[in-house]
């Protein structure tokens, strides 16, 4: 058996473990139910969910602010990105403001947000634009600074403009960072959108969670996580897969 076929065993064979351990335990009484509900009780309320529509209309409300977020922010910050990394009188300019603001939690950013934005949809889309701006926006000033000089003073000698620079030097050189950060931004998006859907919403994951934390459904609140995990996990593969097709050689290494 290859390494790679070994791998993906394990990784499949592991989280079906985990799962007949945590049902055996929640059956035998080793566990408090309460908090930690057998995996077959929290399958059927998905079941439940799925067939009264609402797991449905949550998921696709958060998958709804979760791209426009991504647009908001990601767009913008791979544009910065890529013109920090190739003008460093700009990148002089704004890397302090990149580096001062980064730490802040983007979740204490939250009552600013809605106190500007209201409770509405801006708010929410705002957040998770803000959590994707800074990975790709730092991913692509670094993918653009690895870029070996020579292909730049290449550019610069047959004559390339600014646009050309941009388009067929700097953004493909630049794509395997870009892509990390894209990673990294779907990562924090799912993060900051179920936090910012637990106040003031009435739709979305975070909303679901919250609201069956406040009745104490339990198995909805365990719904609710592994769908975001699930959505994260999807994106994930889909993303690896757009790595493989647009940066082939990367994949080749």
């Amino acid at each position: 058996m290859s390494a790679a076929r070994r791998d993906r065993l394990i990784g499949i064979v592991s989280p079906v473990l985990l799962l007949f351990l945590w049902e055996g335990a929640a059956r035998q009484g080793l566990i408090d139910t309460r908090f930690f509900p057998a995996p077959s009780t929290i399958l059927r309320t998905l079941g439940r969910l799925m067939e009264s529509g609402e797991l449905w209309e949550h998921g696709w409300a958060s998958l709804q602010r979760l791209f426009w977020g991504f647009l908001v922010g990601g767009i913008p910050a791979l544009v910065l990105g890529i013109v920090m990394g190739l003008y460093r009188p700009l990148r002089a300019a704004v890397d302090p403001l990149i580096a001062a603001t980064y730490p802040i939690p983007k979740s204490a950013i939250l009552p600013l947000m809605l106190l500007i934005f209201g409770l509405g949809e801006a708010s929410k889309i705002v957040m998770v634009a803000i959590g994707v701006f800074y990975p790709i926006c730092i991913n692509a000033v670094a993918g653009v600074l690895e870029i070996n000089k020579i292909y730049l003073d290449v550019g610069k000698n047959f004559g390339a403009s600014r646009w050309q620079t941009f388009r067929t030097i700097a953004l493909p050189g630049a794509l395997p960072f870009i892509m990390s950060g894209v990673k990294l931004g779907v990562g924090m998006g799912l993060i900051l959108i179920a936090i910012a859907e637990m106040i003031g919403a009435k739709s979305g994951l975070g909303y679901m969670i919250w609201n069956a934390w406040e009745i104490l459904a339990v198995e909805t609140m365990y719904v609710g996580l592994i769908m975001i995990a699930l959505i994260g996990y999807l994106f994930s593969l889909a993303l690896n897969e757009m790595e493989r097709w647009i940066i082939p050689w990367k994949a080749e290494r």
